[in-house]
């Protein structure tokens, strides 16, 4: 029969050869990211344009590249197809207001954002900095929120004011323009 001491030894010899076994090496899958490769997936852009690319975009440059590649989800001109409509919407008044880019999101680098990381949903980030700006120059424009004629690129992008600016609580005050 086990005394106490003898029970408690036990113990411990069983807690230590389980801790050995946890703080094993695991089983090796993967390799360890290098800084360039995860570079490529450092995308994100802040609402004060921190984080755009070079290139810029028009209006006129973006209808062609929303035609070959939008348009199927999106419905011509934005106004919505399988996937949500990208134009139009009355001013949010409460939770159940349909939202949309011009009346909800609070900052034209959002959709730049959004779009180069998600669009189009079957290939996502196959778009060029180029595309990504013409086409959100061309929602912007469609949206009344710049002119037809406008450029978007790092600099002009940030500037735009969108309706809904003002519309959120902001977390980080600091980061935003």
């Amino acid at each position: 029969m086990f005394t106490r001491n003898a029970a408690d030894l036990f113990v411990a010899i069983a807690l230590g050869v389980a801790a050995s076994a946890a703080c094993a090496q695991g089983p090796r899958l993967g390799q360890p990211i290098k800084p360039a490769e995860l570079a490529a997936w450092d995308l994100h852009v802040l609402p004060d344009g921190t984080g755009l690319p070079p290139g810029s975009g028009t209006p006129a440059q973006g209808a062609k590249v929303y035609a070959d590649k939008c348009s199927a989800c999106h419905g011509e001109n934005g106004k919505g197809g399988i996937s949500a409509a990208l134009v139009g919407g009355e001013p949010i008044r409460n939770m159940s207001s349909v939202k949309r880019i011009a009346n909800f999101w609070p900052y034209s680098t959002t959709l730049f954002d959004f779009t180069r990381r998600a669009m189009p949903w079957n290939a996502p980030r196959t778009l060029t900095n180029e595309e990504v700006y013409a086409v959100t120059a061309y929602i912007l424009s469609l949206n009344k929120l710049i002119g037809e004629n406008d450029v978007m690129n790092a600099e002009t992008l940030p500037k735009v004011q969108m309706p809904n600016r003002d519309g959120f609580i902001v977390r980080f005050p600091e980061r935003t323009p």
